[in-house]
């Protein structure tokens, strides 16, 4: 047989007898930039010259097909040729073109693949269209080419929601023809010659004849617009599937309209800034040093924290050994760990054979000498600081030479936690979030004396675990939890003031967060937060307003729902009702304060908890506690249910502005001086005319 092969990189073409062979050949993720699109225009050109190819067929080298865009080109003016005349051009080839999907094939990747003919999946491969996460819509015929395909309501549902599709049901709905269980070479001669026989009949998608039902469309977009914080990007998702009624030229012509206009939106700045957050943590200054190897870590406290520190780990394929101070201790925590691991077989994120490999590398006992032996330590027991030295001297008595020391400390010193050992180079702050097996936040403190090679470790080891390390150095809270102490106490001062509670959380769940403060505090324990508050109660300035209602509401044992009672009441796991008892507290206290209530809008209360999120955020930066300003973004994107489409604190300070910020807290400084200050960092950048962007890339 004939073979012939091009070498273009990033693209391969080969020719094998009467198929040529287009092969994607920039892994891992053959992204589809600029020279991508320009090799597939040549390689489409070359082969529909040459005589002896009778059809063509696309793969991709590695482990995919295709990831899609090119992040590298996020932001910046795309260069000739674009995408969607890449795809017709595709689509109207002389010969057939095939496509083989293996692994995944998300936006451009799957616009690819439907601009072919004919189409092959191979086993555990998913296809998606997840434009809309970045505040956009597909914009290389996605919208057009895929309803011609599928049942309109599955496609609506795909698109905006931009859900990965797992192949079996991607054949279901008529996206992909069938399955192949060959290698993507394989797979690729395959379908060509099942073409040339005839077996299988190609289609030029964008070819199909179709009308969409106006009654689908019309209920999808009422039912998008009444979501709260509705974005523009799903309902202009909706608009351009409509347009598939239209001839596909007439169509993409409305799609590429529809796309331009997102990707102005201020929607879109913010999930484009969210999604590059997640890169730019990753620079730090130990990037160089070399991490330290890992295999074994010991967990500390089987408590849910501990538990869900140990599951995560053992997901991410350590060996762990759990500590507790009882076998009876030890035991429930195995079981609940068990419990994690088989909700995650429930919900498909692993196989049953999977959790019994998992549960053989787990060990649950008593006794820290258990330890000896381990690379990485994390001590997850209450917080308190004689509990947490005394633990580190012995850690640092038994464990080998080298043992990473981690602390999971919330609030705590993590200097002073160091200072009990006499190895302060190998202890590190390692804040997980609750729970820790699936909150994706890892908040690494790096205290005065740890090494490089050990900050270099802990994001390694975040990276292992799927997480996103965010670097912070030493202060009360480290980052996240400094500035949620900060505007926690702006909804308290607000409630006192005259809004209730549930309006509060209403209003700001409205504006995009997922829960309000109060609900957030039900959810985590009110006795949390009253334990931390009792602590910080000998240092509390005496000109600082403080108010009591949380307080009172945890004597009354009512810490949220573990008791079933907090802010709210939880006789419905499903819903809250105000807790008439809360609600006479806070009645209680406004008089014994004395003050005149009045009445809140929902603005006015988003601009102040905004404004005293963002003081307290700037502070940080300027303390160095923060190295940018997009870890902010990061710590409350990844860890506290910031909106995702305003990016962060400090990205939607910029939308702001330093100038309206400094007048808008000099102005509530009038009511309370001591509270709100202006931060010197943004009020230099008010008087520069700077912005939180601009220290992101120095």
């Amino acid at each position: 047989m004939d073979k012939s092969v091009t070498e273009t990189a990033p693209l391969r073409v080969e020719v094998e007898g009467d198929v040529g062979l287009i092969v994607l050949a920039s892994p891992p993720v053959n992204a589809l930039g600029q020279a991508v699109r320009q090799g597939l225009l040549d390689a489409l050109a070359q082969l529909n010259a040459d005589v002896a190819v009778k059809v063509i067929a696309i793969y991709g080298e590695g482990k995919m097909l295709s990831a899609g865009a090119d992040i590298r080109e996020f932001g910046q003016t795309p260069q000739s040729p674009s995408l969607p005349d890449v795809l017709n051009a595709i689509e109207n080839s002389d010969k057939p073109v095939a496509a083989v999907i293996h692994g995944v094939a998300m936006g451009g990747g799957l616009e690819l693949a439907l601009s072919a003919h004919a189409r092959v999946g191979l086993p555990g491969a998913r296809v998606g269209l997840p434009e809309v996460t970045l505040g956009l819509l597909p914009g290389a015929g996605g919208t057009q080419r895929l309803p011609r395909l599928a049942p309109l309501e599955s496609v609506i549902e795909i698109i905006t929601s931009g859900r990965q599709v797992p192949v079996r049901e991607a054949i279901s709905l008529g996206i992909i023809d069938g399955l192949d269980y060959d290698t993507p070479r394989g797979a690729a001669l395959t379908l060509a010659h099942e073409i040339l026989s005839g077996e299988i009949q190609t289609r030029r998608t964008g070819h199909i004849a179709f009308t969409p039902d106006q009654a689908v469309l019309v209920a999808a977009k009422a039912k998008l617009a009444t979501k709260r914080s509705a974005l523009p990007a799903p309902l202009k998702c909706v608009d351009a599937i409509a347009a598939s009624a239209l001839p596909i030229e007439e169509g993409m012509k409305v799609e590429r309209a529809l796309f331009l206009e997102l990707m102005e939106s201020p929607e879109r700045q913010g999930l484009i800034h969210a999604f590059q957050a997640e890169r730019a943590v990753k620079r730090i200054p130990e990037s160089a040093a070399e991490p330290r190897p890992l295999a074994s870590a010991g967990v500390i406290g089987g408590g849910t924290m501990g538990v869900g520190i140990a599951t995560a780990l053992l997901q991410s394929g350590f060996t762990v050994t759990l500590i507790e101070m009882t076998q009876e201790g030890a035991d429930k925590a195995r079981e609940r760990i068990e419990g994690n691991l088989a909700g995650a077989v429930k919900r498909g994120k692993m196989t049953a054979a999977a959790r019994d490999e998992k549960l053989t590398q787990l060990t649950a006992a008593v006794g820290l000498d258990h330890l000896a032996d381990v690379d990485v330590v994390i001590e997850a027991v209450f917080e308190d600081m004689k509990v947490k030295t005394q633990i580190f001297r012995d850690l640092d008595r038994i464990c080998k030479p080298g043992t990473v020391l981690g602390t999971n400390t919330s609030y705590l010193d993590v200097n002073e936690i160091a200072a009990a050992t006499s190895r302060p180079q190998d202890v590190i702050g390692l804040h997980f979030f609750s729970p820790a097996h699936i909150m994706r936040l890892l908040e690494v403190v790096v205290a005065e004396k740890t090494a490089p090679d050990v900050v270099a470790t802990a994001f390694a080891m975040a990276a292992r675990m799927k997480k996103v390390a965010v670097r912070s150095g030493v202060c009360d809270g480290f980052i996240g939890n400094r500035i949620l102490a900060h505007y926690r106490k702006v909804a308290d001062y607000m409630l006192l003031d005259g809004a209730s509670f549930e309006q509060i959380d209403s209003a700001l769940e409205d504006f995009g967060f997922a829960m309000g403060p109060f609900a957030v505090g039900d959810l985590a324990g009110q006795d949390i937060g009253w334990a931390t508050r009792k602590r910080k109660a000998p240092t509390r300035p005496a000109e600082e307003r403080y108010s009591r209602v949380s307080d009172l509401i945890c004597e009354e044992g009512c810490f949220g729902r573990k008791t079933g009672k907090g802010y709210y009441l939880y006789d419905n796991p499903k819903s809250r009702v105000p807790n008439p008892g809360a609600e006479a507290i806070v009645t209680s206290e406004r008089e014994a304060e004395g003050r005149v209530s009045r009445s809140f809008t929902d603005d006015e209360i988003i601009d102040r908890y905004m404004a005293a999120m963002i003081s307290e955020a700037a502070r940080v930066v300027e303390e160095g506690i923060a190295l940018r300003p997009v870890d902010v973004d990061a710590v409350f994107l990844f860890g506290y249910g910031f909106p995702r489409h305003l990016g962060g604190p400090l990205n939607y300070a910029d939308r702001i502005g330093a100038a309206a910020l400094v007048e808008r807290i000099e102005g509530y400084a009038k009511e309370d001086p001591y509270y709100w200050q202006v931060p010197d960092l943004l009020r230099e950048l008010a008087q520069s005319g700077r912005s939180f962007a601009d220290l992101n890339k120095e």
